[in-house]
């Protein structure tokens, strides 16, 4: 099996750190050498020579099948079988999700495991329980923890990309020096990464559901709170930490004071507890069992629970005024709903769609401008493997020397 330990290590000089980072867009998806340019920023006649000097030294094969070979762009570059499994941890407030793959396989053949306690437990209490689902996830790949080579995790809070600490000021559930990519990374052996669990949704949307020429994907985290994330040709956009933070527009000035210290921001009318208290507070004094979570109102919504249903079609309607002001200023090629309010689809997507008719411009998100709304195809699973990309890639600056050529 090939083992890629040396050639994961330190890269000094342009040459080495464009093939690392080649090889390291290779492990998150194999793919053809056009797109692998794409995504690296590469200039296709580099790759071509990178994948062919990998090739020459047994790093990728060379064939049919799905595989590469030296002549042509579009069959796809893969690895070999190989004994490395890269993780990706999505953190939430109340639930957490782990994924494991091995870097020689598809994301079809990803493993997960699901954690029914977030943050909210404490960083004592729930570092113990991700390590047992990391544990887990990677067992069914048929690896061993040994083997993993990367870890990124993908939290509901704003994270500064030039530190990948909290931004300040840090926000509960998590307190000043609080880092579970360091506490896991740390348990684990390898580097670990941090970023906003929305960022990653939409740096998986973008990677492994489009075709990879979607030069704008916004993804729309929505459970606790509502995040948005930012992709424009293949880069994250993160700004210092704020970018995509569309929970916090202020919709109502009048409205309802915000854990930010705002008031009236999108949030606090969405947002889960904002959904769940105007459904109880409709049901009050009745004898139907009350929903207790946003996955509980959404599970009677869809029912045929009168109450819940109008709450859930009324947040469709408010998502979409907010993402009509982001289509305006943007104009977007694509919109991913994901999150727990994705799993409701077409509850919150048509009303979304009928706010984003009446608000938009008609060339931003009309029938004839090539904009697309629609639920995450990836089973919540979006943070997740967003994470396990983030950690695969922070592999590329371990250090290297210098930035890789992009002429």
């Amino acid at each position: 099996m090939l083992q890629l330990h040396d050639r994961l290590g330190q890269a000094r000089g342009t040459r080495a750190i464009n093939h690392k980072h080649v090889l390291l867009s290779i492990m998150i998806k194999g793919d053809t050498q056009a797109s692998l340019a794409r995504r690296t920023g590469l200039a296709q006649s580099t790759v071509s020579n990178i994948v062919r000097e990998l090739h020459t030294a047994g790093v990728v094969p060379n064939g049919r099948n799905g595989q590469t070979s030296p002549a042509g762009r579009r069959t796809t570059v893969c690895l070999p079988a190989t004994r490395h499994v890269a993780v990706g941890v999505h953190l939430g407030f109340n639930q957490a999700t782990v994924v494991a793959r091995r870097v020689d396989r598809p994301v079809a053949e990803t493993q997960s495991e699901h954690v029914g306690s977030g943050a909210n437990r404490g960083m004592g209490e729930v570092i113990p329980v991700l390590k047992q689902a990391i544990r887990d996830a990677v067992g069914k790949t048929g690896l061993r923890l040994e083997d993993v080579i990367s870890l990124g995790v993908a939290v509901p809070r704003m994270v500064d990309p030039r530190s990948g600490k909290f931004a300040s000021p840090v926000l509960p559930p998590w307190s000043e020096g609080d880092d579970p990519s360091r506490d896991l990374g740390d348990w684990l052996g390898v580097p670990g990464a941090l970023d906003n669990d929305a960022n990653l949704g939409a740096l998986a949307e973008q990677i492994y559901a489009t075709d990879g020429h979607t030069e704008i994907v916004v993804y729309i985290k929505g459970s606790t709170g509502v995040g948005a994330g930012l992709v424009i040709s293949n880069n994250p956009i993160r700004g210092r930490g704020m970018a995509g933070e569309i929970g916090h527009l202020v919709l109502d000035p009048d409205g309802a004071v915000c854990r930010c210290g705002g008031r009236g921001c999108l949030e606090t009318m969405i947002g889960a507890d904002a959904l769940v208290r105007q459904a109880r507070d409709a049901l009050s004094g009745s004898a139907v069992d009350v929903p207790h979570s946003l996955a509980s109102l959404i599970e009677k919504a869809q029912a045929g629970d009168v109450v819940c249903e109008r709450v859930v079609r009324d947040a469709g309607r408010v998502l979409g005024q907010a993402l009509a002001q982001v289509c305006n200023l943007l104009n977007p090629d694509l919109i991913v709903v994901g999150g727990q309010l994705g799993v409701a689809q077409g509850m919150i997507l048509e009303p979304c769609r009928e706010s984003l008719t009446r608000y938009a411009l008609r060339g931003a998100v009309g029938t004839q401008s090539g904009f697309t709304l629609k639920p995450s195809s990836m089973n919540q699973l979006s943070e997740a493997q967003g994470a396990l990309v983030l950690g695969l890639t922070s592999l590329r600056r371990t250090d290297d020397t210098q930035e890789p050529d992009r002429e």
